[in-house]
């Protein structure tokens, strides 16, 4: 599909915003999808090639909170294994259901994950008191329940995405003990996999714009380092309120898509 030089520069913008965006909390494809619809492509094509470009600028902040992964590669192993496996289902589904399937029970997930947000630090506290109770330990991976939890979220990542990182903070930020710029690092790369298992699924079975693809991974990449800049400079009370913006202005585009 043959696009204008505006409707290249504004898919190439929404590239770099969504970059930026996802890299410090999730939910870029909110940016990069409406700007794909408005130029015209199918919102089957326009999420996978939104998917497809979106897969460098994961990388690129993945790569650009590399510090703050020090010290988890047992834990993202462990975990990227679950988001792997749900990536790739939630793909399969795309191709598989209706286009609205999960736009019913998305905005209500994004809702809850904006509780967990909020409420993170009190509650974490609360949990905290009660293993000193009962002389329990915290699994340092987060254990069953997290891998079952991301691997839902994930799921929804491979099918569409936007506030995918807004579920994977809320789930990790209530289940693991780490600051939350360390949580993030594990977010970034976390989407990665999800990104890149449905982009490589996309590739063979999928129609999509090269094109679009392209501009976006350009832009997506620019944006990751812009992302991880800016992102590992907040304070955790900001980037939490970052986080909850985020997911509130996620919400009423779900609603009102």
């Amino acid at each position: 599909m043959a696009l204008s030089i505006w409707e290249a520069l504004a898919v190439f913008a929404a590239g770099v915003g969504a970059g930026t965006i996802n890299t410090i909390v999730g939910s870029g494809t909110l940016i990069t999808f409406p700007v794909l619809l408005a130029t015209g492509l199918p919102p089957i094509t326009a999420n996978v090639s939104n998917t497809l470009g979106l897969v460098p600028g994961s990388i690129s902040g993945a790569i650009g909170y590399r510090d703050e992964l020090t010290g988890q590669r047992h834990r993202v192993l462990r975990l990227g294994v679950a988001a792997l496996i749900g990536g790739l289902t939630g793909a399969i589904l795309l191709l598989a259901l209706p286009s609205k399937a999960f736009d019913a029970i998305v905005p209500v997930l994004v809702g809850l994950a904006l509780l967990l947000v909020l409420f993170q630090p009190r509650i974490a506290a609360a949990l905290r008191r009660r293993r000193e109770t009962t002389g329990t330990e915290t699994h340092p991976d987060g254990g069953v329940l997290l891998l079952v939890g991301l691997f839902a979220a994930s799921i929804y990542g491979g099918y569409f995405g936007a506030a995918q990182g807004v579920l994977y903070l809320s789930l990790m930020g209530l289940l693991l003990n780490e600051s939350l710029q360390r949580i993030n690092a594990v977010k970034n790369v976390l989407a990665a996999v999800v990104n890149g298992v449905a982009a490589l699924f996309f590739l063979f079975v999928a129609d999509f714009d090269w094109t679009s693809v392209l501009l976006i991974a350009v832009g997506s990449t620019i944006g990751g380092q812009i992302g991880a800049k800016v992102g590992r400079r907040l304070k955790p009370a900001v980037l939490r309120g970052v986080i909850i913006a985020v997911g509130v202005v996620a919400i009423v585009q779900l609603v009102l898509r």
